[in-house]
């Protein structure tokens, strides 16, 4: 390979460890926990790991590969199974699981829109969005972050056939869509209205789409469970028709093989656990609770998980997380360019594991940083 291909990616490297903004994998660091999407506490949950544990050794084959893509040979009763329930406890006509959220979004965003459509997105929704967007054929606009005056300004301008994309929960700003208004919106304008609950799902019910009975309105829903499940992938939820479309022509769905049938039992087992455990999400509430009434500066609403602390500057945000660090928290700082300049901030993820003691000492520390 030419020697300037090297030279380019080095100097691309080099300039991000000069501006502070280097990425490495890390090892798991021993600590509080201020940083993971764990917000239920169930990928630490013993009680959540046992009934695992026993499906497992009730059914070893679980743990098998799937052997091929869904169209092959890896669809089976386990996932057919899933689908149902899950659709059923959404009150939607069908679910299609995915092996990730990122993959779940390219799906949709890159089959449903077609090639005269119009994709309006807040603009601070999710990358793996932005992504399927460039491979759809479709236009794609932004919107002002839940400005619902610059979302009906982007549908009034638009001819042809229009798709809003929005988060219910947003996880770097931390605050909640006002998504029944939007809704109306995209009914008034015939839009169809695609909602990414990933930060949302256990934290809020199943979701603030089912918490508001949004289902007729919302033409898709996505729900991941690798957060508040503790588990891993996700689901599309929407009519039959979109379904056997997404089926025929998402191309992520058709040539992606399928996870193993341990992942989408883990699942299930997810919901049941959730449906038999309300007291998880009620000690969350109380956590988010305490932390918002030590009144640190921040956009995210008072009943999110996810708070963020707006330190903008890439060095001073680094010396907060280091202090931080070397008094036993974990949090995750987010630098520019991943968040516009001046918008730098710290991420702080409650849950419902966390103490009030440790929350406490948190805020405290941060406090004394100057911020």
């Amino acid at each position: 390979m030419p020697d300037r291909y090297f030279s380019h990616w080095k100097k691309a490297l080099e300039k991000r460890k000069t501006e502070g903004t280097f990425r490495f994998l890390r090892p798991k660091y021993e600590g509080i926990d201020f940083c993971s999407n764990d917000y239920l506490g169930l990928a630490r949950n013993k009680d959540f790991q046992q009934l695992l544990l026993k499906k497992v050794s009730d059914h070893p084959e679980l743990l098998s590969g799937s052997t091929g893509s869904r169209l092959i040979s890896g669809n089976s009763p386990v996932v057919t199974e899933t689908e149902e329930y899950i659709a059923k406890q959404h009150d939607y006509p069908a679910a299609l699981l995915f092996p990730s959220g990122y993959n779940a979004n390219l799906a949709l965003f890159s089959t449903l829109p077609g090639r005269f459509d119009t994709i309006i997105i807040d603009e601070q929704i999710h990358r793996s969005v932005h992504d399927a967007c460039t491979m759809s054929n479709a236009k794609k606009i932004k919107f002002k972050h839940n400005d619902l005056t610059s979302l009906e300004e982007k549908l009034q301008r638009q001819n042809g056939q229009c798709f809003i994309a929005i988060e219910s929960l947003y996880s770097m700003e931390g605050d909640i869509a006002p998504i029944q208004e939007i809704a109306q919106l995209a009914e008034k304008y015939s839009a169809g209205l695609f909602v990414d609950e990933a930060h949302a799902f256990g934290v809020f019910g199943y979701g603030l789409v089912t918490e508001y009975q949004l289902q007729d309105k919302v033409m898709a829903t996505v729900i991941t469970y690798g957060k508040a499940l503790g588990s891993h992938g996700a689901t599309i939820l929407s009519n039959e028709l979109i379904k056997s479309f997404l089926i025929n022509f998402a191309t992520p769905f058709i040539y992606t093989t399928s996870a193993q049938d341990f992942q989408w039992s883990a699942i299930k087992t997810g919901y049941e656990f959730l449906n038999y455990h309300p007291k998880l999400k009620e000690n969350l509430q109380r956590n988010i609770s305490h932390f918002t009434k030590h009144g640190l500066d921040s956009p995210s609403a008072e009943n999110s998980p996810v708070q963020a602390i707006i330190v903008p500057d890439n060095q001073r945000l680094k010396a907060l997380q280091q202090n931080l660090s070397e008094n036993g928290f974990l949090t995750y700082a987010v630098y520019s360019p991943t968040v516009k300049e001046g918008t730098e901030r710290l991420r702080i993820c409650l849950h419902s594991f966390n103490t009030q003691e440790e929350i406490e000492k948190l805020c405290e520390t941060i406090k004394r940083s100057g911020n």
